[in-house]
């Protein structure tokens, strides 16, 4: 007896997951085989505002990885942060690469950059998402606050 309650446990729970996860994806179906797609909050639809525009944008070093930032945070080139000198820390700013339109959210939360004539610094992760040569340090790119 006390199995079988087991057993009716494990799979009322296992429903419960199916269900949620059902609800957290759609289906799309091709003519050949039927995927799931997570569904995805519509961040281009969100409402920002101009922060500024035709500034340079660089990336963080590896060698940052692991140590704390000016917020506490620690941080993870594998995330989408990144550096202002005066944003406040926990501000979601979009970043669009002028170059060929693509853009990232990220947020702030360290102070920086230090080198004169740029004007933030990405997570490694945040700056190869947008740039089309990641060999390349630098990127001109626009700036805008997403308000909440």
């Amino acid at each position: 007896m006390k199995s079988t309650k087991i057993v009716f446990l494990c799979c009322l729970l296992f429903v419960s997951f199916m269900s949620q996860s059902c609800a957290t994806s759609k289906k799309v179906t091709t003519s050949k085989k039927t995927q799931v797609v997570k569904k995805t909050t519509a961040s281009s639809n969100a409402k920002t505002t101009a922060y500024k525009k035709n500034v340079t944008a660089s990336y963080y070093h590896d060698k940052f990885n692991g140590r704390k930032t000016a917020s506490g945070a620690i941080f993870d080139n594998k995330k989408q942060t990144a550096a202002h000198k005066k944003l406040p820390f926990g501000t979601e700013v979009k970043v669009t690469n002028r170059a060929n339109g693509k853009w990232v959210r990220v947020i702030i939360n360290d102070r920086g950059p230090f080198t004169k004539g740029r004007e933030i610094d990405l997570s490694k992760k945040a700056f190869m998402d947008i740039t089309d040569d990641p060999k390349s340090g630098l990127l001109k790119v626009d700036i805008e606050i997403i308000e909440k």
